[in-house]
Order: C-alpha cells, then structure tokens, then sequence
C-alpha cells in the first residue's frame, strides 16, 4: 500500500508544484493545456493570480469568441496586458457584448494590443476604451478605417496612456493630435508612421505638450516641414526619433534636432535635404547614438563620418551609409576603422 500513496502523493502535492515553478517561464497556451494535466494541478495553477495577468490571443482565430470566455473566467479578473495582435474574428459586436456581460471588469487592464485587427471600427474601440481605465499602453497599427472618433474615446476613458501606437491610422487628423496634446502632457511613447493627413499644426500642439516624450516615430511622413523638426529639438528627454522618408528636413531643423543630446536611436534614411552641417552637429550634440542611418543621402560626405567617429566610435553599433554616393571611403573595412564596435551596416534592406 505503501507504493499506490506515495504515487498519490506525488500527484497531488510534487507535480502541481513543479508545475508552479514552470508555468510562469512557459507561453500562456502552455499554461491552459497544463491545466487539464489533474484536478491537483488545475487547482494549484488557477489560484497562482500571476499566470492570469496575461491573456495571449495573437494570430488566433475566433479570437473575439475566445476573448469573451476567457475573461468570463474569474482567474482572469486581475488581467493586465491582452493581446489581440493579427488575431482573427475579432469585430466591434464582441467588444460591446464585454460592455453589456455584467462582472467583466478590465480595471487592471495595462496594456491593450489591436494591431491589424481591421474589423474594428470607432464603435469597438469606444467599447473596450470605456472599460479599460487604467490603460497606458494601446497598439491600433494598421487599423486603417479608424478615425479621430476613436481617439476620443481612448482619451476620454483612458486617462493614463503613456505609450500610444497609431501606425497606419491613414484617417487620423489634426484633431486627434490635439485631443493627445490636451490629455496626454506624460505621454513618453508615439507612433504615427503613415498618418498622413496630419500637418505640422497638429504634431505641434504635441510637441509644446507632451514634453516628456522619449519616442517618436514619424517614419514615411514627408509632408512635415522645419516647423514640426526644430519643436523636436525641444524634448530633452528623446531616445529614440526615426525621420524615414522626412523630406522636407533641412540643416536648420536637425541642428535643432541634436540638441536632444540623448539620443541613442537616430534613423535618417532618406531625408535627401541634410548635408554635412547638420550631421556634423549631430555629432557633436549626441554622443550617445547607437544606430543612425543615413541610407541614400547623397549630401554627406567622408568629412561627417569623420566628425562622428570623434563622438561616436564607442557608442554606434550600427550605421548604415549604403547610397551615400559622396561618402567614399564606406567599405566595412573603412567602416569599422572609424567605429570598431559596429556590427550591423544595413538598416533598410
């Protein structure tokens, strides 16, 4: 008898704990199956709250449907980062049903992502913006039939947001940015590559306002002027700034640009207009550049590299100089002569 209590006892107590200790390193789906493992284990893994603060939809299908059972689910009470990213299925219906379901709460709700879920609509993003008070991070990328609408809801519900993603958004305007501007003066995180209805009215407001920014990504925006770059000069605390494609930024916008002298993330690929002058200043301002790219410049020459490698040769781990015809001397050899830490030379490909 001995034998069949040991072997139960090791079912019982042993292998829920073993499975305590693995489950957190483990993908959620992982988790859930390990849930069906025995009632011992079912029962050890759903009253550990940490496992349940995650809720991975990411490329399902009937995601929207899963979403709904799953926070019907008490475990999942305290959630705080669901993703939905690329998930399929998913559709404003599912998200008003959450409204209207009594005892779904998302009070904990963190960090919210949508991105490429196309068949949302201004009404879903309402939806789930009014029972998500606490959220401060949302990803809506390549949600393409959003409109200022939905920015309102988020900002009219979602007071704390720190780090906004609208990649995509073609239909957001002037008006949504100044809604950002007006509710948002912590924001440490934008993203609007391909907004490409704003102006340089509309990312002003944001700039005077939102004065903590860390990030900022304007990539194949080229409607900007010099208006909008030297406003950039004025965020002390930027880390990262990509400017793919700003073709309208002159030397006078990015010297004013390297007075954020924190600086480690620099993408300057195709801005056709910069010529030495301002990379030089570049240079000399922000020491702490670990990429820059300046891929198809024709205006630079050997002399900013030169300029750079005196600031910048133990900090840049990447740069890529491919299609700037007047730097000569840009062979991986010349390259690592002047910066010996690099490792990647390529940022487009």
């Amino acid at each position: 008898m001995a034998a069949p209590a040991a072997d139960e006892a090791w079912c019982r107590e042993t292998v829920p704990r073993v499975m305590e200790l693995v489950s957190p390193r483990l993908p959620q789906r992982d988790v859930c199956a390990l849930l069906a493992v025995s009632p011992w284990c079912y029962r050890a893994l759903v009253a550990n709250p940490r496992l349940w603060e995650v809720l991975e939809l990411r490329e399902m299908r009937n995601a929207g449907d899963r979403l709904i059972s799953a926070l019907a689910l008490a475990r999942y009470r305290h959630l705080k980062l669901l993703n939905l990213e690329f998930a399929q299925d998913v559709e404003d219906r599912h998200f008003v049903h959450l409204k209207e379901m009594s005892g779904i709460s998302l009070d904990n709700l963190e960090s919210l992502n949508l991105n490429a879920c196309q068949k949302i609509t201004d009404k879903g993003i309402g939806a789930i913006a009014s029972l998500c008070p606490n959220l401060q991070v949302i990803s809506i990328y390549w949600i393409v039939g959003l409109t200022d609408l939905s920015i309102g809801h988020i900002t009219k519900n979602c007071r704390q947001i720190v780090d906004l993603n609208l990649s995509g958004c073609k239909n957001i305007s002037d008006k949504g940015m100044r809604l950002i501007a007006n509710s948002y003066q912590g924001l440490k995180k934008l993203n609007i590559t391909r907004c490409v209805k704003l102006t340089d009215d509309g990312l002003t407001e944001v700039l005077q306002k939102c004065s903590l920014l860390e990030s900022l990504n304007l990539y194949a925006l080229s409607s900007f002027t010099d208006k909008v770059y030297k406003g950039i000069g004025l965020l002390s605390n930027l880390t990262f700034l990509d400017l793919c494609g700003a073709q309208n930024l002159t030397d006078d916008g990015l010297v004013c640009i390297s007075r954020c002298g924190g600086l480690t993330y620099l993408n300057l690929s195709w801005c056709v207009r910069v010529t030495d002058a301002s990379i030089v200043a570049i240079a000399q301002g922000c020491q702490s550049l670990e990429l820059l790219s300046l891929f198809g410049i024709v205006g630079v020459t050997d002399a900013c590299l030169e300029a750079l490698s005196k600031s910048c040769m133990h900090s840049l781990t990447t740069l890529d100089v491919n299609g700037c015809i007047g730097i000569k001397r840009r062979s991986r050899d010349d390259l690592l002569k002047l910066f010996p830490l690099l490792s990647c030379f390529k940022v487009h490909s």
